[in-house]
């Protein structure tokens, strides 16, 4: 019998899923280990310092994931050793404390500009970038993204602090981004928004996150409603100046599936009212801690036709009534309700509601 040539153990190795299965492969010979390295599509990255060793056997990979503190040349080898990666992850699992004990006691760079745009340059395929935490992610790396990998469709940048308006003007010029996070990205402005609503991505977003960008106003938000595709949108913790102009904005965007509103203290039963009877397809809302929000607003939603999920929590302007109208909603699976509630709201009633949806407290 023959020896096995590279091609039929590739062909061999497409069936092989479990990553145990595949190191015992490479264990084979010297020729299985290159070919299991050849046919390596994922990679999880713990000890980058590692990477100039072992990665050069895996220059086939679309997957590339660290989710610890990475270099610049780290990121710069990468690029020129890996050229067909599609999928970026990089989100960060660590908390401010361990940036500033990083910073203080190593002096070791987490990546930056540098390395991101290594990778825009010489991964012109990716298609998902995920960033988030990264503190030293700025404008330049963004744009380079969004310049030069013409096929990415998600882009998380939450919590990147850096990042600004400059940056949303190049995005704003994608015309294949769907998914997009400015989490807690608080230099972002309404000039931002309005680059997104009148941009090419305004053709293509699907899902936007705002969350804790809270520069940003009902001027700003008025202008979203001009994103004609958008079915998700994340504007909890906003702040205080975008109010019931806003959302009614936002009560236009008849595409809306999913909608956090939460603690938006501005935003009263006119809104709610507004995106009850607007938004037909949506799916999912979360109004916590919307104070103005009262069970007049809440009501609207009992004759909804595909609702789902309905977040009430710390919302303190709700009686029983209203409750028993919402759970009318033939469409709705789950309420969450504040636990603070709950002693308030006798058990036969919280058994009647039961029967309709899951019942959640918060």
């Amino acid at each position: 019998m023959s020896a096995l040539g590279d091609d039929e153990l590739s062909l061999v190795l497409k069936w092989v899923y479990d990553q145990n299965d595949r190191k015992s492969f490479s264990q084979v010979s010297k020729q299985w280990l290159r070919v299991e390295g050849l046919t390596r599509l994922t990679i999880r990255v713990l000890e980058p310092d590692l990477i100039p060793v072992f990665l050069p056997r895996f220059p086939n990979l679309l997957f590339f994931e660290a989710q610890v503190f990475i270099s610049n040349p780290h990121l710069e080898f990468v690029a020129k050793t890996c050229p067909k990666l599609q999928v970026l992850n990089l989100n960060l699992k660590k908390t401010l404390e361990e940036f500033e004990e990083l910073d203080e006691n190593s002096g070791f760079e987490d990546v930056g500009n540098d390395g991101i745009s290594a990778l825009a340059n010489g991964c012109p395929n990716l298609s998902k970038v995920l960033l988030r935490k990264r503190k030293n992610v700025a404008n330049f790396a963004v744009i380079s993204l969004a310049k030069l990998c013409r096929n990415l469709t998600t882009l998380d940048l939450g919590r990147c602090n850096l990042v600004d308006d400059r940056a949303v003007e190049a995005i704003g010029c994608s015309n294949s981004i769907r998914v997009l996070n400015f989490e807690a990205c608080s230099l972002i402005t309404d000039h931002g928004l309005a680059v997104l609503a009148t941009g090419y991505i305004s053709k293509t977003l699907k899902k936007l996150v705002l969350a804790e960008c809270d520069r940003i106003t009902d001027s700003g938000v008025s202008m979203l409603k001009h994103i004609c595709c958008l079915e998700e949108l994340n504007l909890a913790e906003c702040g205080p100046k975008i109010t019931d102009s806003g959302g009614l904005a936002v009560s236009s965007l008849s595409s809306l599936k999913k909608l956090n509103l939460g603690w938006l203290i501005n935003l009263s039963d006119v809104t709610v009212i507004a995106i009850a009877n607007n938004c037909v397809k949506l799916v999912s809302i979360d109004l916590t801690g919307c104070e103005l929000v009262t069970g007049v607003g809440v009501r609207a939603f009992g004759n909804h036709g595909s609702l789902e999920y309905l977040v009430l929590a710390s919302c303190y302007n709700i009686c029983m009534n209203d409750l028993s109208i919402v759970v009318r909603c033939q469409s709705l699976r789950d309420i969450v309700l504040d636990k603070g509630l709950r002693m308030w709201i006798p058990m036969p009633m919280q058994v009647h509601i039961s029967k309709f949806c899951q019942l959640h407290w918060r």
